[in-house]
C-alpha cells in the first residue's frame, strides 16, 4: 500500500497543489485527470520518489516494486525486443542469466564442475517452480499482445521508432507485474486493437494501478476510481469515466446552490446593515452584523471554464463530390505492398475515420492520396478544386521554439475578417497565453497548437494523423468542437475511440492488407470482441470483467451513441439552415425581372437552384431521420 498524506509543491509564486492525499492498494485502479499544467505529472514524480514535495510525506513498504511508464522515454537499450522484456521479470531474469552464466562455466574445465552443477541445479528448481520455462513464450504473448509482428522480437530495441519503443517498455512493465503500475498516457501510441487488448490486461490487474489517460473509453473500462486534479487539490470519485462526470456535475450543483444560497442571505444582512446604518437605536445590530460578514468564509464555486471553444470556420473553396478516390489502388514500399486492391471514395463533407492496427497501412494510404507516395497498381486521386491541409503525428515537435504562439499562429495567414488572437483563444490560448513563447509549451500545448494552426487554413480536405496524442481531456474536447463546426471533408486517423463515435460518419477498417469502409461506425470495429487475438495472454487474474463493469461500459458506450446522435441532428440542422439560406438567396436574384435580359446568368442560376433545392430536400430527410432516432433512444 502507497499512501500520500498533505502533499504541496509549488513552483516559485505559482502554487501547483496542496493538500493532496491519495491511497493506492491492491485493487484500486485509478485513472489521474485534470487540464494541462495542473501538476499531474509532477504528482507522480512524487509518488515516484524522483521529485520532493513542498510538504506532506508518501510511505510505502520497502519492498513494495513500482514501475512507471512516462510519456517520453529517455534511454534506449541495445538488446533485442525480447530481453528487453524479459530483463523486466524482476528475480526471474536473474535466475535465467544466472543459469546462463553457469551453463558458460560448465564448458570450462578449470572451474569446480561439482560446485557449479550443484548451483545449476538449485538454480534451475528454483526458476522452474517460478514459471521461468514459461517466460520468454509469456513475453512474446504480451509483445503480440501490444501489435508486433513474430519477427519483430528479435529486433534491436535501438532500431525501432519512438511508439514501439514505448511498446516495449510498456511489454516489459506487464511481464515485470509490479505492485504498483503507474501509467502516463499509455494508449498513446497504440491503435484501437491494441487498446482493447490492453484495458482486458489492466481491467483484470491484480495489484496498485495508476494512471493518466485523455481516452474515455479507456478510463471507463479500466477504472474503478477517478481522482482529479483541479483547483490545486484533488477529489476522489468512486467508479469510471461516467459515474466521476456525473458525481461532478452534481458535486458543483450541490457548490453552486450553496453559494447562491449564501449570496442571498449576505445580501439580505447588507441590506439591513444599509438601511439601518446611520440609526442610533440600531447601532449594535449593524455592527453585530458587520462583524458576521467579515468572519464569514465564502463559498468558492470551481471555475467550470475549462477549453470552452466556439468556433466559426471561413467557408472553404466549394470541392467536387468525390472529394478523395481509390480505385484498385496498390500500395507500398521497396515493392512490398502494404495495402493491395483498395476501392473506395470520400465524398464532400465526410468525416472518415482509419482504423486498424499499427503498420496495417493507414498513414500509407494518406501518403498515398497526399501524393508522397505513388500507387504501384490502380489509382488514386483528389478530386477536383481540393485544397489539403494536413497534421502528422511528428508535426508538434516541429514547431519553430523560438517565435511566440501568436507569431507561429499567424505566419502566412490571411486573417480577413478574423481575429487570429480570438480564434486562438478557442483553441486555449487567451489573452496573454497567445504571447508566449513555444519553447517553454508542454508537449500538449504544442499539439494543440498545431492543430490550430493546420485547422484554420481555409482549405476543404483536413488529414489528420493521431492528432489525440499528448492532449489532456479538455483539449481533446475542443479538437472534437472543431471538427464538428469544420465545414469541410476530414480523413481522420485516430486510436480515441469516444472521438471516432461523435465526429465520424463511416469507418475505414486498414487489416491484413485490405481497407473495408462501413458506414457509420461498428462498434465491433473499434472494440474487437477478441481483443486477445494477436496472441493467447489473458488477464493477470485469469477472470473476465465483472457485470459492474460491463454494466458500466455499455452505459458510457450508449450515451456516447445518444451523443453522438444528439451532435448529428446539431449538424445536419446547421447545414440545412445554411443549404434554406442558398436556396432563398437564389429564389431571390431569379424573382429579379433584369435577370431575364441575361440568358446566360438566367441559365446558371437555375442550374445552381436546382442543385441547391435537391441539396435541400437530402438534408431535410437526413435531418428528419436523426431526428426520429434520436427521438427514439430518448
Amino acid at each position: 500500500m502507497l499512501t500520500a498524506s498533505g502533499l504541496a509543491k509549488s513552483y516559485g509564486p505559482r502554487e501547483l497543489f496542496a493538500d493532496v492525499t491519495i491511497l493506492l492498494s491492491a485493487g484500486r485502479r485509478v485513472a489521474l485527470v485534470g487540464g494541462n499544467g495542473t501538476g499531474k505529472t509532477t504528482l507522480i514524480e512524487i509518488l515516484m520518489g524522483t521529485n520532493r514535495p513542498d510538504a506532506g510525506s508518501v510511505t510505502k513498504p520497502r519492498d513494495m516494486t513500482l514501475g512507471y511508464l512516462p510519456q517520453d522515454l529517455v534511454d534506449t537499450s541495445n538488446r533485442t525486443v525480447i530481453a528487453e522484456v524479459v530483463s523486466g521479470a524482476g528475480e526471474l531474469a536473474v535466475l535465467a542469466d544466472r543459469l546462463s552464466e553457469l551453463e558458460t562455466l560448465m564448458g570450462d574445465p578449470d572451474q569446480d564442475q561439482d560446485r557449479i552443477l550443484h548451483d545449476y541445479g538449485e538454480t534451475q528448481s528454483r526458476f522452474e517452480s517460478m514459471g521461468g520455462y514459461a517466460l520468454e513464450a509469456d513475453a512474446r504473448k504480451v509483445l503480440a499482445g501490444l501489435g508486433f509482428a513474430e519477427g519483430d522480437a528479435d529486433r534491436n530495441v535501438g532500431e525501432l521508432s519512438g511508439g514501439w519503443r514505448m511498446r516495449v517498455a510498456l511489454a516489459r512493465l506487464l511481464l515485470a507485474k509490479p505492485d504498483m503500475l503507474i501509467l502516463d498516457e499509455p494508449t498513446n501510441h497504440l491503435d484501437v486493437d491494441s487498446v482493447a487488448w490492453l484495458e482486458q490486461q489492466l481491467a483484470a490487474w491484480p495489484g496498485a494501478l495508476l494512471f493518466v489517460s485523455h481516452d474515455r473509453d479507456f478510463i471507463d473500462a479500466v477504472a474503478n476510481r477517478v481522482v482529479e486534479l483541479a483547483e490545486g487539490t484533488v477529489l476522489e470519485y468512486a467508479g469510471g469515466f461516467a459515474e466521476f462526470v456525473v458525481a461532478r456535475e452534481e458535486r458543483l450543483a450541490r457548490i453552486e446552490a450553496a453559494a447562491a444560497g449564501q449570496a442571498r442571505d449576505v445580501a439580505k444582512v447588507e441590506r439591513f446593515i444599509n438601511r439601518f446604518r446611520y440609526k442610533a437605536s440600531k447601532a449594535r445590530q449593524v455592527q453585530s452584523r458587520v462583524k458576521t460578514i467579515q468572519k464569514l468564509e465564502m463559498i468558492k464555486v470551481p471555475d467550470r471554464r475549462e477549453l470552452v471553444a466556439r468556433f466559426a470556420f471561413p467557408e472553404p473553396p466549394r470541392a467536387s463530390r468525390v472529394v478523395a478516390e481509390f480505385h484498385d489502388a496498390t500500395v507500398g514500399y521497396d515493392d512490398m505492398p502494404v495495402v493491395s486492391d483498395v476501392t473506395l471514395t470520400v465524398e464532400r463533407g465526410e468525416t472518415v475515420a482509419l482504423v486498424g492496427p499499427n503498420g496495417g497501412g493507414k498513414t500509407t494510404l494518406l501518403k498515398l492520396i497526399l501524393g508522397q507516395l505513388e500507387a504501384t497498381a490502380g489509382t488514386a486521386q483528389l478530386g477536383s478544386n481540393v485544397s489539403v491541409a494536413a497534421f502528422g503525428q511528428h508535426q508538434a515537435d516541429e514547431l519553430d521554439g523560438s517565435k511566440t504562439v501568436i507569431e507561429l499562429f499567424s505566419g502566412g495567414i490571411d486573417p480577413g475578417k478574423r481575429n487570429l488572437r480570438t480564434v486562438l483563444g478557442s483553441f486555449g490560448f487567451p489573452g496573454d497565453a497567445a504571447d508566449r513563447y513555444v519553447r517553454d509549451l508542454s508537449g500538449g500545448e504544442r499539439t494543440r497548437l498545431a492543430l490550430a494552426r493546420t485547422m484554420i487554413e481555409p482549405v476543404n480536405l483536413l488529414v489528420l494523423d493521431e492528432p489525440t496524442n499528448h492532449l489532456d481531456l479538455p483539449s481533446c474536447d475542443v479538437l472534437e468542437d472543431a471538427l464538428t463546426a469544420y465545414p469541410g471533408t476530414v480523413l481522420l486517423v485516430t486510436h480515441d475511440r469516444h472521438l471516432i463515435r461523435n465526429v465520424a460518419d463511416a469507418v475505414v477498417e486498414v487489416r491484413h492488407g485490405k481497407a473495408t469502409r462501413h458506414d457509420g461506425v461498428p462498434d465491433e470495429v473499434l472494440t474487437p470482441a477478441d481483443p486477445g487475438r494477436f496472441g493467447s495472454a489473458k488477464p493477470a487474474s485469469g477472470k473476465t470483467p465483472n457485470p459492474r463493469t460491463r454494466h458500466r461500459r455499455e452505459t458510457a458506450q450508449a450515451r456516447q451513441a445518444t451523443a453522438a446522435l444528439s451532435k448529428k441532428v446539431v449538424r445536419l440542422e446547421r447545414n440545412l439552415a445554411k443549404a434554406d439560406a442558398v436556396v432563398a438567396d437564389l429564389e431571390t436574384r431569379l424573382a429579379d425581372p433584369e435577370i431575364c435580359n441575361d440568358p446566360e446568368e438566367l441559365q446558371r442560376l437555375a442550374a445552381l437552384y436546382e442543385e441547391a433545392t435537391a441539396r435541400a430536400a437530402t438534408l431535410m430527410h437526413d435531418w428528419t431521420e436523426a431526428a426520429e432516432q434520436l427521438e427514439a433512444t430518448g
